[in-house]
Parts: structure tokens; C-alpha cells; sequence
């Protein structure tokens, strides 16, 4: 072996264990599959997590790593303004855990909101406000003091886990006080590992943004994220990746959750993600009046299909990015055939799923087309 082979191998052999090293330490990022829609891009987002500067058990730059490694745009640390449990070793500085994550957010190509929570007994509960420009007006006895003080800063302002405290659940007088304000503008449906049924509700009733997010305090575990598990998180159809683009689809409500194996969330934004992310294909004609055609999963959530027509399987389950091979018997295949869903793990209400359907163009559609294209 030559002397440049050598060093060409040398070269390769330091890149490998890098890469291996990177991977070991848990540095290499997930690229998570969820198609854009509607002309906006989908960015996918945690806007609730906390550090040392609160109650939480991590370093701000840390929460950016973690980010970076499970496939995360945009996040927001959100440290309890009233409570800080490390308060003999951490100062009270509200404004300071942006500060410090910023510098790494922008290294890694996250965007970083600045946010806080506010945290009341309940009711009324715990809310976190995002888009603020200073935490330390906030820090105030008063709760609509402190609304008005983010209103004022143009933050906007959802209600963190409505259901947390079983024994004040509910939507009371205050809520309605700060509705009719127009403070609060979401609500998380999902928290944690959790789900809000009733959140559900309310956020369809009251045309809240629907969000969903992490809550996280310990360090987030290293092992690999997948489809299947995952941190919740609020995905967000903005016009591009800027704070100021991610600001204008939440407070347009342009969101949905991605919550273990489901999406929740309003009907038009789930049929978007629907439509993009299932693709028949390989179509071909048999005897016998008989079609063959696949159809292609092509993002990371499954898609989980329960027929309400009369053609297809009865039940269909196409795993994340894969696809499933079909062949029904129709009357003739000279005219299109549709092959009606829904779509349960879609959750459009409580346990209502999205209503889907699949179109395949009749053999004589085809070929009219072919011959038209020829021409």
C-alpha cells in the first residue's frame, strides 16, 4: 500500500470513529418524516420544558441538545416564574436560561422562543407564556397583572395541563375571565404522556390553538427516538422557518399534536398530513375486473384504517414509511373506484377518527390520458 493510500485510510478510519463516537454519545439527529402542507412548512416543536433555573434538572444548553438530537425546530424553556426549588445554588434571574441556550439553539439550528410559566394554584392552574421579550414583569402576585404584562408584550398565553389535578378539573370563572380577554389562546391536549379529552373539547369549542409538548424536568433519555416513541410535540404549519412565522401559525391556530402513534387536531390540518403522506401507486389491471395497487406511508406516524365503504380490506394498518399491497374486485374498472376509511389514530374529536378515502383512476381514464399525452 502506497503512502496516499495510507493517509486516505488514516483520514476515513478518523471520520468512522467519530461518527461512531458521535452516535455513542448521542449526538446523531433524528430526521423526523412529516410532510409540509398547505404551501406552510410543518415544524416540529416542544414550547414547555424546564432546567435547573426552576424545577428541572438540566443545564439550558442541555434541553438544545436534546432538542437537536430527536429531529425538534423550535422550542421553548419555560421555567416556573414563581417556583425555583434551587433557589440557594440557582439565583432568581428569569431571562437568564434564553440567554444561556440561545448561543447553542442558534449553533444547531433551533429555533429558541423565550417563555416562562406561570404557575397558580388550581383553578386556575398553570399557563405558559411564549414570545416574551422580559420574563421579570411577570413576576408579579397578582394572575391578571401578570396576563395583562405579557398581553402587553404581544406574548401569547395557553393553558399548560388542564387536567393535572383530577380534583379541580374543570373549566371555571376565571378561565372564562381570561378567555374573554383574550389571554389565553391554547391549551395543551396532550402533556407529558398525557391526554385531555377534555381538552380536546375545549379547544374545538373555543377555537384554542391545540398544543402538545414535553413538560420535561429530568435529563431526556439517550436512547434513540422513534415513531413509535417519541416526546409529544405540537407541530406547527408556518410560512417558514422563523420565530416570527412560527408566532403568526400559533396564534392562527395552525397546529396539530403528535402524541404516541396518533395526530390530533383540527380535520383539515389531519387531512392535509392524510393526503401527503398516503400515495397509491403501482397500479395495474387484472382479469376478471380485479385492481392491484399499493398504497405508501411515506411519514412517521402509522396509519391505522378501518373501512366505512364497501370496497378493501375491513381493516388496514400501513406502518410508518412503508407500504401495504392491495387487490380488490370491483364492478368495472373502466370507471374510478373509491375505497372509503377512516382513519382512527387521525383524532379529529374524542374518539372520532378522520374520515379518509382513496381514489383509483378506471383503466379507460388511464388510457384516454396516455393518448392524450402522446399527442
Amino acid at each position: 500500500m502506497n503512502v496516499m493510500m495510507q493517509r486516505r485510510c488514516a483520514v476515513v478510519g478518523v471520520f468512522f470513529v467519530l461518527f461512531q463516537a458521535a452516535v455513542v454519545c448521542g449526538q446523531a439527529r433524528r430526521e423526523i418524516r412529516m410532510p409540509d402542507i398547505m404551501g406552510y412548512t410543518t415544524l416540529k416543536c416542544d414550547l414547555h420544558m424546564h432546567t435547573v433555573f426552576s424545577d428541572g434538572l438540566v443545564w439550558p444548553t442541555v434541553r438544545v441538545d436534546e432538542a437537536w438530537r430527536e429531529g425538534l425546530d423550535v422550542i421553548s424553556i419555560t421555567d416556573h416564574i414563581e417556583y425555583q426549588p434551587h433557589k440557594k445554588d440557582i439565583p432568581t434571574n428569569h431571562n437568564r436560561p434564553y440567554e444561556i441556550a440561545l448561543r447553542r439553539a442558534q449553533e444547531r439550528d433551533i429555533l429558541l422562543i423565550r417563555g416562562a410559566e406561570i404557575t397558580r394554584d388550581t383553578p386556575p392552574g398553570h399557563f405558559n407564556a411564549i414570545f416574551l421579550k422580559d420574563v421579570d414583569p411577570l413576576d408579579t402576585k397578582d394572575l391578571l397583572d401578570c396576563m395583562a404584562a405579557a398581553d402587553k408584550q404581544g406574548a401569547f398565553i395557553f393553558w399548560n395541563h388542564p387536567g393535572w389535578k383530577p380534583e379541580h378539573k374543570g373549566w371555571f370563572e376565571i378561565h372564562t375571565t381570561l378567555y374573554e380577554k383574550k389571554y389565553m389562546r391554547g391549551i395543551e391536549v396532550v402533556n407529558g404522556r398525557t391526554y385531555y379529552p377534555e381538552a380536546h373539547e375545549w379547544a374545538l369549542q373555543k377555537n384554542l390553538t391545540f398544543l402538545a409538548n414535553s413538560d420535561i424536568h429530568a435529563p431526556m433519555t439517550l436512547e434513540q427516538s422513534t415513531p413509535e416513541e417519541h416526546r409529544p410535540m405540537t407541530l406547527v404549519f408556518a410560512k417558514e422557518k422563523s420565530v416570527a412565522a412560527v408566532k403568526d401559525a400559533i396564534v392562527a391556530g395552525r397546529t396539530a399534536v403528535w402524541y404516541e402513534d396518533q395526530l390530533i387536531g383540527k380535520a383539515q390540518y389531519l387531512d392535509a398530513i392524510f393526503q401527503e403522506a398516503a400515495d397509491i401507486k403501482d397500479i395495474r389491471y387484472g382479469k376478471d375486473n380485479v385492481i392491484r395497487f399499493a398504497v405508501e406511508n411515506t411519514c412517521d406516524v402509522a396509519l391505522d384504517l378501518e373501512r366505512t365503504g364497501s370496497l378493501g380490506p375491513r381493516e388496514l394498518m400501513i406502518p410508518p414509511n412503508s407500504k401495504a399491497l392491495l387487490k380488490v374486485k370491483v364492478a368495472s374498472t373502466e370507471s374510478p373506484t373509491k375505497l372509503s376509511y377512516t382513519a382512527r389514530n387521525f383524532v379529529v374529536a374524542p374518539n372520532k377518527g378522520l374520515p379518509v378515502s382513496f381514489m383509483i383512476a378506471g383503466r379507460l381514464t388511464i388510457e384516454v390520458n396516455l393518448e392524450a399525452s402522446r399527442n
